[in-house]
Order: C-alpha cells, then sequence, then structure tokens
C-alpha cells in the first residue's frame, strides 16, 4: 500500500555552513570592528548560542543569521530563542534551540486537516512524524499539495514515499 512520511528535519551541516557564514560576514563589516560578537552551533544540544556587545548588534546577528538560513534553503521558523541575559563581560547572550520533529499537538492538526479533506487516506501518527497511507498515489500527492499550502509553524518535509 502506498504512504509517505511528514517530518520535521534539519540538515545539521546547513545549519553549520549558515552559522559559519554568519561569522564570516559579522567579521568583515564595519559595525562590528572592535565588539565581542560570537556565534557558536553546538550540534549534540542543536541549539546556537549568540553573544553580542550590545542589544542591537545582538538583533543584527539574529537578522544575518536568518539571512542566512534562508540563503542555505533553511526554514528560520525552526529556531526558538530563549531569553536574553547579561554576561559577566557586560554583553549580551542569547540561545536559540532548534526546533525538529513534529510535536502532539501540530501532528494533531495536520492529521485533523488531513481527514477534513475526505479523501481515502489513513494519517497516523508516529513518534514525530505522521504517515500517511492510501490505495491512490493520487490521493496521497493531493494530500501533499494541500498541506504545502496549509501553515502549521514549523516547516514540513515529506519523505519515504512508497
Amino acid at each position: 500500500m502506498p504512504s509517505f512520511d511528514i517530518v520535521n528535519e534539519i540538515n545539521a551541516q546547513e545549519v553549520d555552513n549558515a552559522v559559519n557564514n554568519t561569522l564570516k560576514e559579522v567579521g568583515t563589516r564595519y559595525d562590528f570592528r572592535g565588539l565581542h560578537t560570537d556565534v557558536e552551533f553546538h550540534k549534540k544540544e542543536n541549539r546556537i548560542h549568540l553573544v553580542a556587545a550590545e542589544n542591537m548588534k545582538l538583533q543584527a546577528v539574529k537578522d544575518i543569521l536568518v539571512k542566512h538560513f534562508i540563503k542555505r534553503g533553511l526554514e528560520p521558523k525552526v529556531l526558538e530563542y530563549g531569553l536574553e541575559e547579561g554576561t559577566s563581560q557586560g554583553h549580551i547572550k542569547v540561545d536559540a534551540i532548534i526546533r525538529e520533529g513534529i510535536d502532539r499537538e501540530t501532528a494533531k492538526k495536520i492529521v485533523k486537516e488531513i481527514k477534513g479533506l475526505k479523501l481515502k487516506v489513513q494519517p497516523a501518527i508516529q513518534d514525530n512524524q505522521v504517515r500517511v497511507t492510501g490505495k491512490k498515489i493520487d490521493d496521497l500527492q493531493a494530500v501533499i499539495s494541500h498541506l504545502k499550502s496549509t501553515r502549521f509553524g514549523i516547516p514540513l518535509q515529506f519523505v519515504n514515499m512508497k
């Protein structure tokens, strides 16, 4: 029986490239000269650590990071910024957590949306993804095209089409 999975996966190498490009751009910009600015990607914890000299510079670094995310084909919606805190040197730091996977609440919304299409397909929530099965590939493709036009607050990828 034909099926596909709906997932929210992030390519860690592309995130690393976006962070490195952000650091390179910050290093060449005149307004950041002589100021302490740092951007680090922690793969294991799936987060990006940002440090800047002042609040305005931190916002500029966030904007540069988003720009490089878009250039690398990543969705900036996956970044969830924490609270801005001061450091002992008088700088400002913030952590951006990279959300991967589909949480239970969003998965339920996706299933409800699919069932509302009245197609002969069966959506099922599995861990942090949703699997959709059906007899006709055309029905599955209709579900994919509908979900691409619907916004759930996270980027969706459609994988394992069998």
